[in-house]
C-alpha cells in the first residue's frame, strides 16, 4: 500500500477510476482542539499542549503531538496526563471557537462534494465518486482538499481514500499527522489482513478479549473464519465483522445525517452531595451551554436527560451511572427551560450518594421554527418573545466576550467535548 496505488485514469462515465464502484474519503483534523489553541496562540507551537482536564478528575479532550510523545491521549484522566507530562501546558477548552472553525471546515468539505457525512466537529466522510471529471483522480482530489482546508483555516487535515468507508477511516488514522493515503479495490484485502482486528468498527474491549481467546488477533484471522462459527461465538455481529474484514462495507455516505443529541458534562474535583451548590452551578452552566449550541444550530430539543455518575467505585475504573429523562410539552432551545427540567430530574433521581460526574443531554431534535400560537396563548407568546430577546442578547455577549462573560446564577463549569453521533 502506498500513497499512489489508485489508478489515475478516471472513468469517463462515473468520474471514478476503473474498478472503483465508489470513491470515499475520510477527512480528520489533526489534534483539533489543541491545534486551534496553537493557531490562536503561536507561542504554544512546539509545546506539549493539553486541552481540558483542568481538574485532577477531569479528562483530556485533545493533546498536541508534542504532548502525545509523552503518552498523553484524549479521554485520559488528567492526573495521568500530569504524571506523564508534568511540564505540559494545560488549556481550558473554548467550544465556541471550535464550533466556529468547524463550520468553515464543513464549508470546505461541501465545496468538494454535496454528499458529506459529519461524524464530529473535526471529521467527516465525503463521497467523491462522481467528482473525478471536476477534481481529478482520488489522490489529486484529496490533495486539493487538504490544501483548501489549510488555506481557509490554517490547520492541517489527514485524509484517507478508499472504495469503502471502513478502509478510508483506517487510512486517515494511519496517515496522521498531516498525511494522505489512498488504496484501490484490488489492494484492499491485502491491506486489511495484517492489521490488528481492533481496527474494525464494532470491536470494542469486550469483543476484542473474546476474539483473542478464539485466536483471532488480525483482520486476516477474522476473514478466514467461517461465518457460522463466528455467529455461534459472537452472535449476529460475528458475520458482520467478517464482511468488514473481507473488505465488504456497503454502507453509503449519508448526506442528510442529523445530529441525534447534544451533551455537556464534567467530572468534579471532589465528590459532591446531590444538594451541593457546586452541583447546581455546574448543571446551570451545562443547561446554558446546551441552549447556546441549540440556538446556534437552529434546533430545539423535546427531551432532556440528566446523567449522574456516583462516587462509589465498582472496580476497573467503573462507577454506577444514574440517568433520568423528561419529555417536554414543546421543544426548547432555552437554557432556563432546560434547567427547569434538570431540576425536576434531579429531584426524581433522589440520589443518596455522593456524585462524581454530572451531565445534561438534549435529544429528539426539531428545527426551531417560529411557533404558531393561538388567540388564547397571548401570555405564552409574550413570555416566549421575552425569552428569545434575552437569549439573543446573551448569545451576542458570549460571541463577543466569551461564554463566561454573562451567566445565570454565577454558573461556571469546565465542560467536556460535545456529544455527537457515535463514530
Amino acid at each position: 500500500m502506498s500513497r499512489s496505488e489508485s489508478n489515475d485514469h478516471a472513468n469517463s462515465e462515473s468520474g471514478a477510476p476503473p474498478g472503483w464502484e465508489r470513491v470515499i474519503a475520510h477527512a480528520d483534523m489533526d489534534a483539533f482542539y489543541a491545534s486551534v489553541e496553537i493557531l490562536d496562540r503561536p507561542e504554544l507551537r512546539g509545546l506539549p499542549v493539553i486541552v481540558g482536564g483542568g481538574a485532577n478528575r477531569g479528562v483530556v479532550s485533545s493533546a498536541s503531538y508534542a504532548a502525545r510523545r509523552f503518552g498523553v491521549r484524549s479521554a485520559m484522566p488528567t492526573v495521568e496526563a500530569r504524571r506523564l507530562c508534568p511540564h505540559g501546558v494545560f488549556v481550558r477548552g473554548r467550544m465556541d471557537r471550535y464550533v466556529e472553525i468547524s463550520r468553515t471546515i464543513r464549508e470546505v468539505f461541501e465545496s468538494f462534494s454535496p454528499i458529506v457525512e459529519p461524524l464530529s466537529l473535526d471529521e467527516a466522510f465525503l463521497d467523491l465518486t462522481g467528482a473525478g471529471r471536476l477534481l481529478g483522480p482520488p489522490l489529486a482530489a484529496a490533495s486539493a482538499l487538504k490544501r483548501r482546508v489549510l488555506e481557509r483555516t490554517g490547520l492541517v487535515v489527514s485524509v484517507g481514500v478508499a472504495p469503502v468507508k471502513m478502509a478510508a477511516k483506517i487510512l486517515s488514522d494511519l496517515s496522521k499527522p498531516d498525511g494522505l493515503l489512498a488504496i484501490g479495490p484490488e489492494y484492499l484485502r491485502a491491506f486489511l489482513e495484517p492489521l490488528p482486528v481492533e481496527r474494525l468498527w464494532g470491536v470494542g474491549r469486550v469483543t476484542l478479549e473474546r476474539m483473542h481467546r478464539a485466536g483471532i488477533c488480525l483482520i486476516g484471522d477474522l476473514a478466514r473464519r467461517d461465518a457460522g462459527e463466528l455467529r455461534a461465538r459472537f452472535g449476529s455481529i460475528g458475520p458482520h465483522l467478517r464482511e468488514l474484514a473481507c473488505g465488504r462495507d456497503p454502507r453509503p455516505v449519508v448526506a442528510d445525517w442529523r445530529r441525534k443529541s447534544y451533551g455537556e458534562e464534567n467530572t468534579f474535583e471532589r465528590d459532591l452531595a446531590s444538594g451541593a451548590d457546586e452541583l447546581g452551578r455546574a448543571l446551570i452552566a451545562h443547561a446554558e451551554a446546551l441552549g447556546r449550541r441549540l440556538r446556534a444550530d437552529r434546533v430545539a430539543a423535546r427531551t432532556i436527560t440528566l446523567k449522574l455518575k456516583l462516587a462509589r467505585p465498582l472496580g476497573g475504573g467503573r462507577y454506577p451511572l444514574v440517568t433520568r429523562s423528561l419529555s417536554l410539552d414543546a421543544p426548547t432551545d432555552d437554557g432556563a427551560a432546560i434547567m427547569r427540567a434538570v431540576r425536576a430530574l434531579l429531584a426524581r433521581a433522589a440520589v443518596g450518594e455522593k456524585i462524581r460526574l454530572a451531565g445534561v443531554q438534549a435529544h429528539h431534535l426539531e428545527r426551531s421554527d417560529p411557533r404558531q400560537l393561538g388567540l388564547f396563548d397571548q401570555k405564552v407568546a409574550i413570555a416566549v418573545a421575552r425569552n428569545a430577546r434575552l437569549n439573543r442578547a446573551l448569545d451576542a455577549v458570549a460571541r463577543r466576550f466569551g461564554e463566561d462573560a454573562v451567566t445565570r446564577g454565577l454558573a461556571h463549569a469546565e465542560r467536556a467535548a460535545p456529544t455527537h453521533r457515535i463514530k
